[in-house]
């Protein structure tokens, strides 16, 4: 996916997780973060689209911190939220394609990494913000599915802070069946190493739609299926989880 694409996935997302939480309410449930109400949801992912925003549209080329939670309910904190998600799409849309800015994962440039980023911050909340309500939440686009989990794998697991280790060495396999892809994960005493395709024999695989996999992966819903040593599957549901601080 390139900029452009992330850009419209930003746009997207953030809109139906702002109707999804005025439907809900901020009192409602979240049962995909069990710890939080819709309140907490809008007040993380708001406060996130704006320290993104920041690093784009004044240069910070060096780790910034955020600006805090704020002390908003009810419709006035949607509206903020919704205040936030427009300006994180439309620095970005504005921004200079050579934006010199901090980043953490490696991407082709600053802003590349910025509009993926927040595009898959953005969707794996709205999932959750959806989850508050009655019907099921809707369907993650495949190849944004697709792009999601090569960042989460190749990207946000392969750094030093990742809690997925194992001191006697796994294999897990990761099968999107809709969409040929393949991605197997070495995890041992050190961050998990990803590399595309089918490397070498699995100590568990877990297969299933893009979609399924991309809000399984990120501890949103359970694998869609599991074979071989499931305890490698659990492993990763034990331990997988990127927080905040």
């Amino acid at each position: 996916m390139d900029i452009a694409e992330h850009l419209q996935a930003l746009d997207r997302e953030g809109r139906a997780l702002a109707d999804a939480a005025e439907r809900a309410g901020t009192d409602a449930k979240v049962p995909t973060c069990p710890d939080w109400q819709i309140r907490d949801l809008l007040r993380h992912t708001g406060m996130v689209h704006r320290w993104a925003a920041a690093f784009v549209a004044e240069g910070h080329t060096s780790y910034h911190p955020d600006g805090g939670l704020p002390d908003l309910d009810g419709e006035a904190l949607i509206a903020w939220f919704r205040e936030g998600h427009a300006q994180l799409v439309d620095t970005l849309t504005r921004a200079a394609p050579d934006v010199a800015c901090w980043s953490f994962l490696p991407a082709p440039s600053p802003l590349a990494f910025w509009a993926r980023r927040q595009a898959h911050e953005t969707t794996v909340h709205r999932v959750d913000a959806q989850s508050a309500l009655a019907a099921a939440p809707d369907t993650v686009p495949r190849e944004l599915a697709v792009d999601g989990i090569e960042e989460l794998l190749l990207g946000m697991h392969a750094r030093p802070k990742s809690r997925v280790r194992s001191d006697a060495p796994k294999v897990l396999r990761v099968r999107a069946t809709d969409a040929d892809r393949v991605w197997t994960v070495r995890i041992g005493q050190e961050p998990p190493a990803t590399e595309s395709g089918d490397a070498g024999e699995a100590d568990c695989e877990v297969a299933g739609t893009a979609a399924r996999l991309y809000v399984a992966l990120w501890n949103r819903a359970p694998f869609p299926s599991v074979s071989g040593d499931a305890s490698v599957a659990t492993l990763w549901r034990e331990n997988s989880a990127i927080t905040w601080s």
